[in-house]
């Protein structure tokens, strides 16, 4: 079994920051890449920002400047520090994580349970 686990969402005005934390946990061999999405009500899931077991980032044209995303490979652990929020920023953020849990067996995504962000004043 594997576990996505996120925490560090909550309430912040406008122009505040917050940080996101995942851990990852389980049976795995290996982590390709971690990233963080978003889904507002009424929308789509999103791509916020991605990082690679290499450390190669990405994010989406919307959060770009103000998020920055980092990972820890040896605690399995991605990070989503977002400043200067803004009130379309409110969204459940999920983490996500592309990993093989045995070396025969190819990698696929998996998701953590979602950490709601609420940027109002």
């Amino acid at each position: 079994q594997v576990q996505l686990v996120e925490s560090g969402g909550g309430l912040v005005q406008p122009g505040g920051s917050l940080r996101l934390s995942c851990a990852a946990s389980g049976s795995i061999f290996s982590i390709n890449a971690m990233g963080w999405y978003r889904q507002a009500p009424g929308k789509q899931r999103e791509l916020v920002a991605s990082i690679t077991s290499t450390g190669r980032t990405n994010y989406s044209d919307s959060v770009k400047g103000r998020f920055t995303i980092s990972g820890d490979n040896a605690k399995k652990s991605v990070y989503l520090q977002m400043n200067s929020l803004k009130p379309e920023d409110t969204a459940v953020y999920y983490c996500n994580a592309d990993l093989r849990q045995k070396f025969n067996i190819p990698p696929r995504p998996y998701w953590g349970q979602g950490t709601q962000v609420t940027v109002s004043s």
